[in-house]
């Protein structure tokens, strides 16, 4: 048997059933097959006899089968049968990214959730020493059940010959997912999986957010650690796939449930009026074992290596509103019309208007009696007078609003916003970070300090502050205003600092020696913990005892 007569309908090795061709890399012929011993789809790839990858690709498929995480398609078999070089995979039902990305960007949350899932699958690989060597739009699949799948470990590469890789090249694969996840752009100079190359200026890729609007800033900024060279604002540049994990982790969390359908959403979301919002989609029902659609053409002119179904899914259209009578929902033909009677009506009516008239008397009457005792307290020489710092109750004060605060002329006037109200959400998993510094861990030395100002909707007393931290090592403040506390001093110099923490680790308590009154606290970090090859400061809850 020689490459050339493995064709449909064949048997190979006595057990697998070749049912169509998927691709062809460069002489290599990647075909679906129905292994008839377990009644499954598989992927086989094949190798005409004598071809020099055949060792290249045994030795892949040894380091592919070694690979336990989940999100990795299995490597089930790998053997020569009359002089053919074969490999079979798992099959997976659902839709490479690639295909995905032909109708639009995807909304930021599901981007990252997406880059966040194929980096924790890497960076578990890269523990053992290995690396996938091939990831791209179209090794990338989101199965029908909404999981994401990485297809050709380490056999993809060895069959275009590309070498086994290197984790830092498949970093770098990952930022080029990122970006094209979140702007419907290559980050090449040329058109590559469908995509035309994203604009430059200056010799410079420009950043997710100067491509397409409404891109989360967190995320904008991780693309950027990883392409930028190097990343903007001094921040830190992200070298590996644990790297990435954590930095996406604290943008879409943790979970391993899809936010929603991994589908043609965008497009019902431009309908919506919004490019980022969830629409709700159901998936169509896996395709039959042996009934693929055609292979797609990449821009290349070879066929598209389809691992998985492209069986597509229908976005659900929220229906329109009927405009017959003003869009009043018109009753069925058999629901008999209620009618009301007007006797009762004007009963309703009374009733009303007669409780109406004893709450305005029952107000009149207590108002007048509190006006009453007011007036005969201030006239009592003897009443007590309030003096002293308020007494310490324990009780939770309430923040109603939040700002990152990281002032001109030496900081840049922002440290991420956006993710400020994550540091009262009570929820302990999402957190606020600062841009990563150079060199020293006191902000690269570049300024005093970086925060975030609390406002408690008054003036409000404040006996302690406790900081949820992220690393070790943190020195932070709790500063209050030095004059008027119900006003938020837009310098440094305006603040007076009441109560320090040093090498904080994931907890810091700020306890003024005693209470103060303030509408705004701001809560002060002057040292920053390692992280990757720079320092970054992380804060998850902050809590205010009043």
């Amino acid at each position: 048997m020689s490459n050339q007569t493995v064709s449909p309908g064949a048997l190979l090795a006595g057990r697998y059933r070749i049912a169509e061709l998927l691709a062809e890399i460069d002489g290599a012929r990647v075909w679906r097959a129905v292994d008839e011993v377990l009644s499954r789809a598989v992927v086989v790839d094949v190798l005409p006899a004598g071809d020099p990858r055949t060792n290249v690709l045994f030795d892949a498929a040894r380091r592919a089968a070694a690979a336990n995480d989940p999100r990795f398609l299995r490597v089930l078999d790998c053997d020569v049968f009359e002089g053919v070089t074969y490999c079979v995979r798992e099959w997976a039902g659902g839709r490479p990214l690639e295909r995905m990305l032909g109708t639009g960007p995807l909304t930021g949350q599901q981007a990252g959730w997406l880059a966040r899932e194929v980096s924790e699958a890497l960076e578990n690989l890269h523990r053992t020493g290995h690396s996938h060597g091939s990831i791209s739009p179209a090794t990338v699949v989101v199965t029908d059940a909404g999981a994401i799948k990485v297809v050709g470990l380490a056999t993809e590469a060895a069959l275009r010959s590309t070498g086994p890789g290197t984790p830092e090249q498949d970093v770098r694969a990952l930022g080029e997912l990122l970006y094209s996840s979140l702007t419907g752009r290559w980050p090449g100079p040329a058109p590559a999986w469908g995509l035309q190359p994203a604009p430059v200026e200056h010799g410079r890729l420009l950043s997710p957010r100067q491509v397409r609007a409404g891109v989360p800033r967190s995320l904008d900024d991780i693309a950027d650690r990883l392409l930028g060279d190097p990343p903007r604002h001094h921040a830190a540049a992200i070298t590996s796939a644990a790297g990435l994990s954590a930095a996406l982790s604290g943008v879409v969390g943790s979970s391993h449930e899809p936010p929603s359908q991994m589908d043609e959403t965008v497009a019902v979301a431009r309908q919506n009026g919004s490019i980022d919002d969830a629409t709700q989609v159901v998936p169509a029902s896996p395709p039959p074992a042996l009934d693929p659609t055609p292979p797609r053409a990449h821009s290349n002119g070879q066929a598209q290596p389809a691992y998985a179904s492209t069986q597509e899914t229908r976005p659900v259209r929220r229906q329109q509103p009927s405009q017959n009578g003003g869009g009043r929902r018109r009753p069925p033909a058999d629901e008999p019309r209620r009618r009301g009677s007007w006797g009762g009506r004007i009963l309703i009516l009374l009733a009303v208007l007669a409780l109406l008239s004893v709450v305005l008397m029952a107000q009149f009457l207590v108002k007048g009696a509190i006006n009453k005792e007011q007036s005969g307290s201030e006239t009592t020489p003897d009443a007590p007078q309030s003096s002293g710092p308020p007494p310490s109750t324990g009780a939770a004060a309430t923040i109603v609003a939040a700002k990152d605060f990281d002032p001109e002329p030496k900081g840049n006037g922002e440290e991420h916003p956006e993710d400020v109200p994550n540091t009262y959400d009570k929820k302990a998993g999402t957190t606020w970070t600062t841009m990563s510094y150079k060199n020293r861990p006191d902000l690269g030395g570049t300024k005093p300090g970086v925060g975030i100002v609390y406002d408690l909707g008054e003036v409000t007393a404040v006996s302690s502050v406790t900081v949820g931290l992220v690393g070790e090592g943190t020195d932070l403040e709790l500063m209050v205003p030095e004059e008027d506390p119900s006003t938020s001093p837009a310098a440094v110099s305006g603040w007076k600092s009441v109560a320090k923490a040093a090498d904080a680790g994931e907890s810091a308590e700020l306890k003024p020696a005693q209470p103060v009154e303030s509408r705004y606290v701001l809560v002060w970090l002057t040292k920053l913990p390692k992280e990757g090859g720079g320092y970054r400061g992380e804060i998850s809850e902050v809590k205010i005892q009043k």
